[in-house]
């Protein structure tokens, strides 16, 4: 082992907040910067073209293949859990929709911080958090009240819609779920169109963002290809006065052990490590480094350096349960796809126009409603996707068909990350424990019963609609809420398992499952902060990535001042 260098700032991580991380940070050249990712290069043909999410997914080169543990929830099944593995992380293969959450997630985030700023902001609030949006947004439409324009993120309209998702629109609105023009105005109630994160057509991901008009800064170097096995950590214990919580400190993160190359070396952190590897690997190094609860530690033979009850607690995620409905008279990606001549199409479309269907996210409508009217923003979303498969992976189905798929948005079920041995190498136990609540459940059959009334509607009538899973033939609430757990899978939004929250006037965290101050400091832990989902403290209604952006750009100006 060798120390191969030392840098005043280490990222380990190049997913969505690593990119703006390693951006703010480089942006002064007297600080040097190292961004770690485990992963290789973004430059795959299948990761620009937008309906590459098909390939990237579930493939190692792009994704860490994580599997869960059998779910009592999802009746004894294992899923896969995917997450990006590669420059950009998660925004390189995920489904691309811009989505900010709802004003109402950001004060659960302010009562659970203690800090205003995460409130939604407008005239008569002190919050910032739609202001950060519209300054990191490069929006389709130009700056307006709601949007910014000039920012890195960019976000456009999709460039492919269908009969079939108008005619689910037009039905839903005869249901009361009334069609809006998007979804990022802080109430989400209704139908819409997403916006995505696409550039003409292709993905744009936080690297294309952050990372790629600023890597030839000679203060920036990345390594990729180099897997973080632990924290270093010295006996230096300082005072951070910045903040009162921050007095405790045992132990100073000194830099990084790494696997590059087939060797270990050491890199040394001069101020900050800056754990950004998601809501699965942040935790798991924390972990195997020492940083973690005593309990699971001293049951792999870990030494204790701090013992932090919540780090790997508190995972949260978005359940999606898949209804199918064979339809006729439209087309969808199914019937498109099953000759090769539309295939031909298809492809010629993109390579001439950059449109169409090689341009469609996973899903490409959506809505939002309420499970229950006294609610006081909508708890259920629905993703509509012109299409159909058994499971994710298998070929399309041979017919006609869409898959609207509906997700509790605020599930009460909380899991957790823990390692399974003390080799770093070795991939952490991830348990869901979807549906493990009655409110998750009775929600969930609110969801499936709200789907079928949307089907039934007359804008659908013409198409047909025959219910293939659940199966009409299922009709009580239990035979419902068994049908969720045989049909329910991940939407890749696990967040929480290193939270942020609210500190006491001695220092101490309000929350056990607190690990993180609202600046993303680790407690009791100097040198080092944890900027990605895993400091979201409840899940934000609706996808993750842009929040996790609003997080980092947070973090990055209070490390920089």
């Amino acid at each position: 082992m060798n120390t191969v260098a030392d840098f005043d700032f280490i990222v380990v991580g190049a997913g969505s907040a690593g990119c703006l991380l390693a951006n703010r940070l480089s942006a002064d050249p007297d600080r040097r910067v190292l961004l770690i990712e485990a992963g290789g290069k973004d430059d795959w043909f299948w990761i620009k073209v937008p309906v590459g999410y098909l390939y990237t997914i579930a493939n190692p080169r792009t994704d860490w293949c994580f599997t869960t543990e059998p779910d009592p929830g999802l009746a004894g099944r294992s899923i896969h859990y995917a997450r990006g593995r590669v420059i950009g992380g998660c925004s390189s293969i995920n489904a691309m929709i811009h989505m900010r959450g709802q004003a109402s997630d950001y004060e659960l985030w302010a009562q659970a911080t203690g800090d205003e700023r995460w409130l939604w902001g407008g005239p008569d609030s002190p919050g910032d958090t739609l202001a950060i949006y519209r300054k990191l947004e490069n929006y389709f439409g130009g700056a307006d009240d709601w949007h910014g324009a000039g920012g890195e993120i960019r976000v456009e309209l999709p460039r492919v819609r269908w009969k079939i998702l108008d005619a689910w629109q037009a039905a839903a609105a005869q249901v009361g779920i009334s069609p809006i023009a998007e979804f990022n105005q802080g109430d989400n109630a209704g139908c819409a169109y997403f916006h995505v994160n696409q550039r003409r057509g292709r993905r744009w991901s936080m690297a294309d963002a952050f990372l790629h008009p600023i890597a030839h800064r000679p203060n920036l170097t990345v390594y990729t290809q180099t897997q973080a096995l632990r924290l270093l950590m010295d006996d230096q214990v300082h005072k951070d006065q910045r903040r009162g919580a921050w007095t405790t400190a045992q132990h100073r993160v000194a830099g990084v052990r790494l696997l590059k190359g087939g060797q270990i070396v050491d890199v040394r952190a001069r101020q900050e490590v800056i754990l950004s590897a998601g809501a699965i690997g942040s935790p798991h190094l924390m972990q195997v480094s020492g940083l973690g609860p005593a309990g699971l530690l001293n049951q792999h033979q870990v030494p204790v350096a701090v013992d932090l009850p919540g780090v790997g607690e508190n995972l949260q995620d978005h359940l999606q349960i898949r209804t199918i409905y064979r339809i006729r008279g439209a087309p969808t990606v199914n019937t498109l796809y099953r000759n090769w001549i539309s295939r031909a199409g298809m492809g010629l479309q993109y390579l001439l126009f950059r449109s169409g269907p090689m341009t469609m996210p996973p899903s490409t409508l959506g809505a939002f409603a309420k499970s229950d009217p006294a609610l006081a923003s909508s708890d259920l979303e629905w993703h509509v996707q012109p299409l159909s498969l058994p499971k994710f992976g298998e070929p399309l189905h041979p017919f006609a068909a869409i898959t609207p798929s509906v997700c509790n948005l605020r599930p009460t079920s909380r899991g957790h990350v823990r390692m399974a041995s003390a080799d770093p190498l070795t991939y952490p136990k991830i348990s869901c424990n979807y549906l493990s609540t009655d409110a998750d459940r009775q929600i969930a059959v609110r969801g499936l019963r709200m789907t079928r009334q949307i089907m039934a509607a007359p804008a659908l009538a013409r198409y047909g609609p025959q219910e293939l899973l659940p199966g009409l033939q299922l009709v009580s609430d239990d035979e419902l809420q068994k049908a969720a757990g045989e049909l329910g899978t991940t939407i890749f939004h696990p967040v929480g398992t290193c939270a942020m929250g609210a500190f006491d006037a001695h220092g101490r965290p309000r929350a056990s499952t607190t690990v993180l101050d609202t600046d993303c400091r680790v407690f009791r832990v100097a040198g080092l902060r944890v900027v990605d989902a895993s400091a979201i403290p409840t899940i934000i209604s609706g996808n993750t990535n842009a929040p996790v952006m609003l997080i980092a750009e947070r973090a990055a100006r209070a490390i920089v001042g």
